[in-house]
């Protein structure tokens, strides 16, 4: 696979890692709350520019679209980071599986904004 290649293709898996983390969320969670459906959102439009990325030569515009999305998706996940912590520690949390999905969400993140940034980085070479 070609170095152009690596971000979509990582997109289209780990946004539907995404979606399961979403729906895993909000079923965990007695579909008690919509807001835990956020990472599901955010999957499906990794995935689809993932999709765009492998499948057209726009590969550009999906590396792009897949960083924007990372780092918001990262960004918005941070105030649950307190909470993160407190899991990896022993403490308690109010909600075990939004601290378990915040803290997913940041981590896909910061995989596919690393994949983002060595794509852009090899390509300005």
């Amino acid at each position: 696979m070609s170095s152009a290649g690596r971000t979509p293709a990582l997109g289209i898996g780990l946004g539907i890692a995404l979606v399961a983390l979403g729906i895993g969320a909000y079923v965990l969670s007695d579909f008690a709350s919509v807001t835990a459906l956020i990472p599901a959102v955010f999957g499906v439009v990794i995935a689809l520019f993932g999709v765009v990325g492998w499948q057209t030569d726009r590969q550009r515009l999906a590396i792009y679209g897949i960083g924007a999305l990372a780092l918001l998706g990262v960004l918005g996940s941070a105030r649950g980071i307190p909470d993160v912590i407190a899991l990896l520690t022993g403490g308690s949390v109010e909600s075990t599986v939004a601290a378990v999905a915040q803290g997913s969400m940041i981590l896909i993140g910061l995989v596919l904004l690393v994949a983002v940034a060595r794509d852009l980085w090899s390509g300005s070479r």
